[in-house]
């Protein structure tokens, strides 16, 4: 068994143009003060990090990671999640997604997808050289326009898509083992690896690269109606990166998983601040440690209702109390007989 690391806090959800939130050296500090000691930095945010000069220069890094040490913060990872998405998309969001992408790769699909892979790229060399273990990441979707099969999908429509997915992924993930980082793909709803199945796909597809890993998000598996914890039981060797964040589903007679195009606050599935949902984190956190999951629990907030600042002191407390300091010995060890091989055959009557 294993102790998990935390809490951390994933920055996406907080970078904006005011203070404390519009510099690295700031919102460090700000984190420190809600009381994380962990930040997961997405690599696109220009205001927290450099990625073309953290993808190859470690002394920048290290300049990098002292400046958050100072705040009394350790890097836990880096995300590219937005790049990633944009490794596969489906020409139907052509459009919704080329704002992730820089301006120069606009209105191109060929020179998004190439900015894109770039992109992952130095993150995977970034976290290198910032000696961390582990990258975020989407993994981008052909085929999720023909989730649901009506009109009826022609046969080897799915299976085309993730040959190309995996075509298209399977250089980043040697590029991954060359530097000793996993490639951890969020499963999440919008991308081809969405659920166990399709992960199991695209693994079957790169010779079940070592590389290739899960973001465990227990709140995008309650809006699927999925088994969460049976899901860390199957997957555990498999896992490593978790997004603690909750969420809710309560279906009516008007609405169920498909949210009827509503508003987040309208949806019958929504994300809330942690403990505001359903997940039963209790269970989560002791599968994970019983897993021997010894990497960090990182806090996205996503919520409809509460505040962001909120959402975040109060999810920094939450994990610190979830975590498990797991026992280094049994607790019947008082008890112990002291017996040997010779006394096991014997009480085995294996010797008469």
């Amino acid at each position: 068994m294993k102790t998990l690391q935390g809490p951390a806090l994933f920055l996406a959800q907080f970078a904006g143009d005011t203070a404390p939130f519009n510099t690295w050296k700031g919102i460090t500090k700000w984190a420190a003060d809600c009381g994380y000691i962990g930040v997961q930095v997405p690599s696109w945010e220009t205001r927290f990090i450099d990625l073309d000069k953290a993808a190859v220069s470690r002394d920048y890094c290290d300049e990098w990671k002292g400046q958050a040490a100072e705040n009394g913060i350790t890097v836990t990872e880096l995300s590219c999640h937005l790049q990633g998405q944009l490794v596969a998309v489906h020409p139907a969001y052509d459009i919704a997604f080329d704002g992730f992408a820089a301006p120069e790769a606009r209105n191109d699909p060929a020179a998004r997808q190439a900015w894109a892979v770039s992109q992952v790229e130095k993150t995977i060399r970034a976290s290198r050289n910032l000696g961390l273990s582990a990258v975020g990441t989407f993994s981008g979707a052909l085929a999720w326009p023909y989730l649901y099969p009506w009109p009826q999908r022609p046969a080897g429509l799915v299976e085309a898509a993730f040959d190309e997915l995996a075509k298209r992924w399977r250089p980043l993930l040697d590029l991954s083992e060359e530097n000793g980082v996993d490639l951890c793909y969020e499963i999440h709803p919008g991308e081809d690896l969405h659920d166990g199945v399709t992960f199991e796909m695209f693994l079957d597809r790169v010779d079940n690269h070592a590389r290739a890993k899960m973001l465990y998000d227990p709140s995008h598996y309650v809006l699927q109606c999925l088994d969460y914890l049976d899901n860390i039981d199957i997957y555990a060797d498999r896992i490593g990166m978790f997004h603690v964040k909750d969420a809710e589903f309560n279906p009516t007679g008007r609405q169920g998983v498909y949210g009827g195009y509503q508003s987040w606050v309208n949806r019958a599935g929504r994300f809330r601040s942690l403990g505001d949902g359903q997940v039963d984190f209790g269970a989560v956190f002791s599968k994970l440690a019983a897993a021997d999951f010894d990497g960090w629990a990182v806090v996205e907030w996503e919520c409809a209702l509460k505040h962001p600042e909120d959402g975040a002191r109060e999810g920094a407390a939450f994990v610190r109390d979830h975590i498990i300091r797991v026992t280094p010995h049994a607790f019947d060890d008082f008890a112990a007989g002291g017996t040997d091989d010779a006394a096991n055959r014997q009480m085995l009557g294996l010797d008469r």
